[in-house]
């Protein structure tokens, strides 16, 4: 007794992988990222219960570094 082979009914993909995401797939990380780095950048803006002082000089070091840069 024979068994059935499988075939599709349609053509081999060529091995792309298609994945098509919707746009608030990227746009809802993206803002989420901008929001918490110009928080960072600005902490006047954030408001802590309390914090650690190296965290914040941390902070305040990365925030002078990033606006500071130029030649």
């Amino acid at each position: 007794m024979s068994a059935r082979t499988y075939t599709r009914p349609y053509p081999a993909t060529s091995g792309r992988v298609d994945i098509r995401l919707p746009w608030w797939a990227l746009a809802l990380p993206t803002l989420a990222f901008v929001t918490l780095l110009l928080l960072i950048l600005n902490p006047v803006d954030a408001h802590a219960a309390g914090g650690d002082a190296a965290i914040t000089q941390v902070f305040e070091h990365v925030q002078h570094t990033v606006l500071h840069q130029g030649p």
